[in-house]
């Protein structure tokens, strides 16, 4: 096989040794402070430096939560009419159906802050942050179940094998740090203990070098596969095991100019200092008492969502580009008036915190946080409705997502449903606006940042998007 070429040589290390130099060389600071990223990237002066996306997967009820529908209670246990309807496609847990009852929403809404914006009875902490957030409420997907419709909000496409999101942005910004990830995920299981599964993929680079794809912590054991050296090795030790073994690799990469031999070197160091960094960022044992008071005392419990998100400020403050939480189990087919409140107590008090804790350290004005899942549920009852006991179905029509930070409009309400919270009437706004609206918040116009696969170049938001220009500040 061929050594590396000259040409091969520059294009790849446009975005290592090269820009480090013309940072140098043209005086540019924020260049200058961080690792990789591409040549003119970010292309216009962003908002934000970082984001946090704190996905609630399985389909949050939006009827129950944020968008506040009154009149359904008129016409509780009356079909939804197939005007509103409109002929469209069921799911098959639904589809053989003959009746399909309006439920109204068992919980109360009230308005909150000076934007008075609708926030459920089982949101009390997100309530009183009101007025820091800006709602989304026209969000619509083409994907009707669970899989395609994450696979779409992580990735662009229904269908595995893209870059997910903070690949892309891991890509395109590089890290602003040495000592971890550009991308980190956690998830959180809810206390149900079901859920939609996770698939590794949905953080994954796709066709992009594998070094972009995000990093899983965990909460058991090592916080990364394989981070504790075996008994008996010492740091010496495992310092002169990784040189012998760069020595090696880059034999291997003279050889075959492979990418993904470099990837392997420069993990294998990662790897090495994160074995200092990631003890240090986990052991919450110097977080003051008011820490736990704010994110709740589920914070002190390793793995739960309060926990993952006191990590998850840690993780921004060290530098971290993309931190990503996954939360189980919003998944409610049936049984929502016990379930929903346990996924919102899980939730509720830490989402909000965050968002309090970054602004009180001075950190929301760069830090986008991102709060969603992947669509939305059915005015509808799935299964039997009763005075005390209703489901929904999934509803890719209209959903909402509040964003808050790194340059969005704090205190707006954005887009609107209808009166059956079926069929958005003003402002839609699809998924690949709200990924391009993410992409632009950090600076980055998203149908050039692209690369190119199998002859074609692609891009986070595929052959669409446009973003959401009146959710921004000036």
């Amino acid at each position: 096989m061929n050594p590396i070429t000259r040409r091969y040589f520059f294009s790849k290390t446009a975005n290592g040794i090269g820009v480090a130099a013309l940072a140098s060389l043209l005086g540019g600071e924020a260049r200058a402070e961080r690792t990789g990223g591409l040549d003119g990237v970010p292309h216009f002066a962003p908002k934000a430096k970082r984001v946090i996306y704190l996905f609630q997967s399985g389909g949050p009820s939006q009827m129950e939560l944020f968008d506040y529908k009154p009149k359904i209670k008129d016409v509780a246990g009356v079909d939804l009419p197939e005007s509103v309807r409109m002929g469209q496609r069921l799911t098959s847990m639904s589809a053989s159906q003959s009746k399909f009852p309006m439920a109204p929403s068992k919980y109360a809404f009230r308005q909150h802050g000076q934007s008075g914006a609708w926030v459920s009875e089982l949101l009390p902490h997100t309530a009183k942050i009101a007025d820091e957030l800006t709602f989304i409420k026209s969000m619509n997907t083409e994907a009707i179940n669970h899989d395609p419709a994450v696979t779409l909000l992580q990735t662009g496409f229904q269908i595995a094998g893209r870059p997910s999101i903070g690949a892309w942005l891991a890509y395109g910004l590089g890290a602003e740090t040495k000592e971890l990830p550009a991308f980190v995920v956690m998830i959180s299981p809810g206390q149900g203990g079901g859920g939609q599964p996770l698939y590794d993929r949905l953080w994954g680079s796709g066709f992009l070098p594998t070094r972009f794809q995000g990093v899983k912590f965990r909460s058991v054991g090592d916080p990364v596969l394989y981070l504790t050296d075996p008994p008996g090795v010492s740091r010496d030790l495992r310092r002169e095991y990784l040189d012998s073994l760069e020595s090696l690799n880059r034999m291997k990469l003279d050889e075959t100019g492979d990418p993904e031999v470099s990837t392997r070197i420069a993990q294998y160091e990662m790897a090495f200092r994160m074995q200092s960094s990631v003890p240090e960022l986990t052991d919450l044992s110097k977080e003051p008492a008011g820490t736990f008071e704010l994110y709740g005392e589920d914070a002190r419990k390793p793995g739960t969502f309060a926990a993952n998100c006191l990590l998850a400020r840690r993780l921004a403050e060290r530098g971290v580009r993309f931190i990503q939480l996954f939360h189980r189990d919003w998944d409610h087919h049936g049984n929502l008036p016990k379930d929903l409140p346990k996924r919102c107590k899980e939730t509720d008090q830490a989402a909000a915190a965050l968002v309090t804790d970054l602004k009180q350290r001075g950190m929301l004005d760069d830090t986008l946080v991102v709060w969603g899942g992947e669509f939305g549920r059915t005015v509808y009852c799935q299964g039997r409705l009763t005075a005390d006991d209703y489901g929904r179905d999934h509803h890719p029509r209209c959903f909402t997502v509040w964003l808050a930070g790194g340059g969005v409009q704090p205190g707006v309400t954005h887009g609107e449903t209808d009166d059956f919270c079926y069929n958005t009437v003003k402002d839609p706004v699809h998924v690949h606006d709200l990924q391009a609206t993410i992409l632009h918040c950090l600076g980055i116009d998203h149908t050039r940042l692209t690369y190119k696969f199998q002859g074609r170049y692609f891009r986070l938001t595929d052959v669409r998007g446009e973003v959401v220009r009146p959710v921004l500040k000036a």
